[in-house]
């Protein structure tokens, strides 16, 4: 039971771990991406429409396809709705949080509108579906069931879920250990000071919200591909895109701590379905735990005012260099 218990956390961590990875990389640049929701839903539908093509189109699947395809499609369309976002907010100095949640409903309606639709784009009828791409992707490793049940906490899981915490160690080695990291922190925190002393604002903004905005895409990839097995339902995603901007600041803007937290979620997320004899309003109030959580971190840091458990000083603030 306990064993269960933590593999379902960690499934429904793994999405908003990729989602709060992208999104912290991208605020140490200073920018509030609150398009992550949309970006993430569009990572989801652009890796299935990538598979549902690939499978259509031939008879026998390549394996090693039938992953790179949505793997590679989810990149390009999350990558893709990250760098929309950072032409209107670093180039044409959009506000952040208008162009953010614009992104979020476009993002969320394309797939609702390629998902429910693209079968009957091509005539084929039915949901759409692509099953035998999606058990590549949720192939655990071989020795899983040979391990009981630490087996089942720890290697059950398709490679998605070991992505997901590697690129959040990355990430974190990266904003703490290297020179580039550094320089990111220093454009998070005072552009105009990053500016002066030789560093490519634009550059280093731009790279961060894209990679950030393709870091999160995974996330729906992982939901679709592993979480619902390769099937599409219009709004199955719910509110974890907003949970993952959450997770950011119960994570303190650390991408390690980040994995911990997304575990921690994950668990509050679906603890309601092993309570039994629940009311609506009782499951409505588990729901609410994460984000309850998150706020009660928010008021801890704001009453203690320690430098590294702050957001980045301009975060969602715009560049003007001929202001410096």
């Amino acid at each position: 039971m306990f064993a269960t218990i933590i593999s379902k956390a960690v499934e429904q961590g793994i999405p908003l771990l990729f989602g709060s990875t992208g999104e912290i990389l991208t605020e140490k640049s200073g920018n509030l991406n609150l398009g992550i929701p949309g970006i993430m839903y569009m990572g989801g539908s652009a890796g299935i429409i990538g598979a549902y093509l690939y499978e259509r189109a031939v008879q026998v699947p390549h394996p090693a396809l039938c992953i790179l395809i949505p793997l590679f499609a989810s990149l390009a369309g999350s990558a893709l709705l990250a760098l929309i976002y950072s032409f209107l907010t670093i180039t044409l100095r959009a506000n952040q949080n208008v162009t953010g949640l614009a992104l979020t409903t476009f993002g969320v309606g394309f797939g609702d509108f390629f998902g429910g639709s693209l079968t009957k784009i091509f005539g084929d009828g039915g949901n759409l579906s692509v099953k035998t791409s999606s058990d590549y992707f949720k192939t655990p490793l071989p020795f899983a069931d040979d391990l009981g049940a630490l087996g089942k906490m720890l290697f059950s899981y398709g490679f998605l879920a070991y992505l997901a915490v590697i690129i959040a160690l990355a990430a974190a080695f990266f904003l703490k250990r290297t020179r580039a990291g550094l320089h990111l922190r220093a454009v998070g925190e005072n552009p105009a000071t990053a500016d002066a002393a030789g560093i490519n604002v634009t550059k280093y903004k731009y790279l961060a919200t894209c990679i950030g905005g393709a870091i999160a895409g995974l996330g729906g990839l992982y939901f679709i591909m592993d979480y619902t097995g390769g099937s599409w339902t219009n709004g199955g995603f719910g509110d974890r895109g907003w949970l993952a901007i959450a997770l950011v600041i119960f994570a303190l803007w650390k991408p390690n701590v980040g994995i911990l937290g997304s575990f921690i979620f994950g668990g509050l997320y679906i603890a309601y379905s092993y309570i039994s004899g629940l009311s609506r309003s009782s499951i409505a109030i588990f729901n609410m735990l994460p984000y309850l959580v998150t706020i009660l971190v928010l008021v801890l840091t704001s009453v203690r005012r320690k430098k590294e458990t702050q957001p980045p000083e301009s975060l969602g603030l715009a560049y003007f260099r001929e202001e410096r």
